[in-house]
């Protein structure tokens, strides 16, 4: 278990420690909905991840959009209101946003306009947990990179985000969706969602 992140005062520290003491805990009892967010080029790993964490294991229960983003939300250009109906009409009941690192996710528009949904609080849902997971076809990759609004949840074991490798056992990952959860409330200060939303694909 990692220490607190030092820019934290002494009362936020307590918290994220007792946080922490009883992830391990609620990891084996909780399966948290999590909403996937993907480039379509990687689905089959997509897929693979899901079948094996969701449908095998019960580690989570998998949310996610594929390539049905509807016509209104596509055809916007009112950042809020893409922000909103995606939260809305895809992420409501989800608490965690994984997004699954590909050679060329960090470069589409729609995993950058379902990360800033999932960062927004709303007056019917709080603001997702954020976490990265690097896909095993990307792993050796040089040029590997983050979506930049994750980069810039991300410092470390001291951000709102993180990134892991991909998951090697069911308790590892339901230990890290945890984190991410905890996350929400713990470290919802350190969110940052001020990037203008991604208009065109990399």
């Amino acid at each position: 278990m990692s220490a607190a992140p030092l820019s934290m005062d002494k009362a936020t520290r307590l918290a994220w420690a007792l946080e922490r003491y009883s992830m391990s805990t609620l990891a084996s009892n909780t399966r948290r909905k999590c909403f996937i967010s993907y480039h379509h080029a990687d689905e089959g790993e997509v897929q693979e991840f899901i079948q094996t964490f969701d449908h095998d294991q019960d580690v989570l229960i998998a949310r996610g959009i594929g390539a049905s983003m509807s016509g209104d939300i596509i055809n916007s250009l009112n950042a809020d209101y893409i922000k909103s109906q995606i939260r809305s009409k895809y992420l409501r009941d989800t608490t965690v946003t994984i997004v699954m690192v590909g050679r060329e996710t960090w470069g589409r528009r729609f995993v950058d306009w379902e990360i800033a949904a999932s960062l927004r609080n709303t007056t019917t849902s709080s603001a997702s947990g954020l976490m990265a997971i690097t896909l095993p076809s990307a792993a050796n990759y040089v040029g590997k990179q983050l979506p930049a609004r994750v980069q810039d949840n991300f410092d470390g074991e001291s951000g709102y985000a993180r990134w892991w490798k991909y998951p090697n056992s069911s308790a590892g990952l339901a230990t890290l969706i945890e984190e991410a959860y905890s996350a929400r409330t713990v470290l919802a200060n350190l969110r940052d969602n001020s990037r203008s939303l991604r208009l065109r694909n990399a």
